[in-house]
């Protein structure tokens, strides 16, 4: 740590859209000391250049080659796939203090494998899976401080772990009738979506995609056995929309017997009845992303179907805040013991 008892930190991929975002929550935290914001473009530029938010004087864009590795006590990549890895494998004996928070898929899937098959990637830091930790903020809480790799979830599976672990834990639903239909705004896609999508009126329609095998559905089987011991079968179907940021996941399960709505909603307000971020919304409330756009909040509303038994489980959230940046900051504070919403007030 510096002098003034802040945290040295670097963010790698500061000019993409979560990368943007993560520079304007760390420029308002008070344990942090931004000593570089590094990019392979626009080198020698401000920050400011790329968000009008961010007031304080941060130093300017610079290349990774730049760094002082010894110096740091964090660094936060907000990479491509595959990126992360390689900055980590070469940097990870430099500086044994030196933490990791990396928001791409790179130490998601702790099967290199698995990782392979979804992304096409070959893992070149297979050795490094066993120091890092998939970390949903409230699921994984005392556990983070045991690692220096912490892997950032996905924004679809945040949405979609929020609500499901807890009642799968409990028992309360069928395994096999879960339906997960999931609308996201064109941000998640990151600044290259018109090599990534090219379907007609990109920006003026929505569009469902890969429905048989998005990469997130390893991610979400893998954390949901973590966490309950049960393997479940969901059928996940993504949707782009003509917005910028935000996402709603709409989840249709079936509960067990004698199981109702309201013990639905019940035991999701008990288990996240001490999480700053969580809000728990009353009985069959309609529910949209327009609240909890451009903050850590994730909403939840339990909402009752004309069928007995059948539920849907609305959760929102933004896909660049609480899906990316500010559940990476929000990882940072329980890592170092800091209050878990500072910098977000």
């Amino acid at each position: 740590m510096s002098v003034n008892n802040k945290l040295k930190i670097a963010v790698i991929g500061a000019t993409g859209f979560t990368g943007i975002d993560l520079v304007y929550y760390l420029s308002k935290h008070p344990k942090i000391e931004i000593d570089y914001l590094c990019a392979t473009k626009n080198l020698g530029k401000k920050i400011s250049h790329f968000d009008k938010r961010i007031k304080k004087k941060l130093p300017k864009i610079s290349s990774i080659n730049n760094i002082n590795w010894k110096n740091l006590d964090l660094v936060f990549l907000s990479l491509p796939n595959g990126e992360a890895q390689k900055i980590i494998k070469k940097t990870f004996n430099k500086n044994k203090r030196l933490k990791y928070i990396d928001i791409s898929a790179d130490f998601r899937i702790n099967d290199p494998k698995i990782y392979y098959d979804n992304y096409k990637i070959k893992h070149k830091a297979v050795n490094l899976i066993k120091h890092s930790i998939y970390s949903i903020s409230e699921l994984t809480k005392k556990k983070i401080k045991n690692y220096r790799i912490i892997s950032n979830p996905g924004c679809y599976p945040t949405s979609i772990q929020l609500p499901l672990i807890p009642l799968i834990k409990k028992g309360l639903i069928n395994l096999s009738e879960i339906t997960i239909d999931s609308k996201s705004g064109y941000s998640g896609a990151g600044k290259n979506i018109k090599k990534k999508f090219k379907h007609k009126n990109l920006f003026n329609s929505t569009f469902a995609y890969n429905p048989k095998k998005h990469r997130h559905i390893c991610e979400i089987k893998q954390e949901i056995l973590i966490n309950t011991k049960k393997k479940v079968n969901f059928i996940f179907n993504p949707h782009l929309l003509p917005i910028f940021r935000g996402i709603l996941s709409s989840i249709y399960v079936k509960t067990k017997k004698n199981i109702n709505a309201n013990k639905i909603r019940n035991t999701l307000l008990k288990f996240y009845k001490n999480s700053k971020f969580i809000k728990i919304m009353k009985l069959n409330t309609p529910l949209g992303s327009g609240n909890v756009l451009n903050t850590n909040y994730c909403e939840i509303s339990i909402c009752e179907t004309g069928l007995k038994n059948r539920i849907v489980i609305f959760s929102a959230l933004d896909n660049l805040v609480k899906g990316a940046s500010g559940q990476a900051i929000q990882n940072m504070n329980l890592l170092y013991n800091f209050p878990e919403n500072m910098g977000f007030k």
